[in-house]
């Protein structure tokens, strides 16, 4: 956070005035979401990434496209999913009602596009659009398979591709991409997508042990809203009781803490941070295409925190 503690806190302020609008329910939709806070990671990765290739210019729209474009999926996850809370505070579909909720998400996904235009050019754009695309297929996917137990794990790490590690891996590229450094940009790129793919098992995790002030969530509330993640499926092929528990009808608040239980005594948390590690051990090498720097580092550093937030 040192090394870019100018340009996170230019893009913070940025932010709220990135998601204004003439039309006062779609600044106070997208603004509820970026007054919630968050981790900020898609900016600071974006800064990093951009400052290892030796991009000395402004990056703030950069850095602000990645995270308006994750606010806005946010914004359609939890309408789509029944999400009760996001980051300690009612979600917002909650607050404003489902049909404003998406508007303004489709409004953060617009914006997205013209900041990654505005701080990078054709080929970030063109980037973005893609991921867009990816993102769309891998929650109509998710949504898809919600309540099944037949997913496989190639189908789970496809999805978890596409919704959360496509954008991540945009974010490690867009400076790159903006210096039209094609082969770095592809470097930081893999670098992304698997810090993006570790990230996910981590949360996936969390759902499991840990608590609201690190996920934003509740435990537990994947396993409510039937998301099958890869703990649960690790679980399931281990556990014939636990496959029973959770066909013997919806969870209350008697037999969620049993059906976590369930889960992590199988092992499954344990092997599914393992996988998350190994991803992050592969992005890390895939650094070595970079200069040494301490950007590079510092990236370097920001990937193996990520999946060190169980204890």
């Amino acid at each position: 956070m040192s090394l870019v503690g100018d340009e996170m806190a230019d893009a913070e302020r940025a932010l709220a005035a990135g998601l204004s609008s003439v039309v006062p329910a779609v600044s106070a939709i997208s603004g509820y979401l970026v007054a919630s806070g968050g981790k900020r990671l898609r900016p600071l990765i974006t800064a990093l990434g951009a400052r290892a290739v030796g991009h000395g210019g402004d990056l703030v729209p950069l850095m602000c496209a990645g995270e308006v474009l994750h606010l806005g999926s946010l914004l359609h996850d939890d309408v789509v999913d029944g999400g009760i809370e996001r980051r300690g505070r009612p979600a917002a579909h909650r607050v404003f009602g489902n049909a404003a909720s998406v508007l303004a998400g489709d409004f953060c996904l617009a914006r997205a596009v013209l900041l990654a235009a505005e701080g990078g050019g054709e080929a970030t754009v063109v980037a973005l659009s893609r991921v867009v695309t990816q993102m769309a297929e891998g929650e109509v996917q998710q949504l898809l398979f919600a309540g099944r137990r037949d997913l496989g794990l190639d189908q789970y790490f496809e999805i978890i591709e596409r919704k959360s590690a496509a954008l991540i891996a945009w974010c490690a590229s867009a400076g790159a991409l903006a210096l039209g450094d094609a082969p770095r940009a592809r470097a930081l790129a893999d670098f992304g997508r698997c810090v993006g793919v570790a990230f996910q098992l981590t949360d996936d995790v969390l759902d499991y042990q840990g608590d609201a002030r690190q996920t934003g969530k509740q435990p537990g509330a994947d396993l409510l809203e039937g998301k099958l993640t890869l703990p649960l499926l690790l679980a399931l092929e281990r556990s014939p009781a636990l496959r029973a528990l959770l066909d013997a009808g919806p969870l209350d608040a008697t037999r969620l803490p049993q059906a976590l239980r369930a889960v992590v005594e199988t092992g499954a948390c344990a092997d599914t941070l393992a996988e998350a590690r190994e991803r992050v051990g592969r992005g890390v090498a895939a650094l070595d295409a970079l200069p040494e720097s301490p950007h590079r580092d510092a990236l370097q550093a920001l990937a193996w925190t990520l999946v060190e937030r169980v204890r």
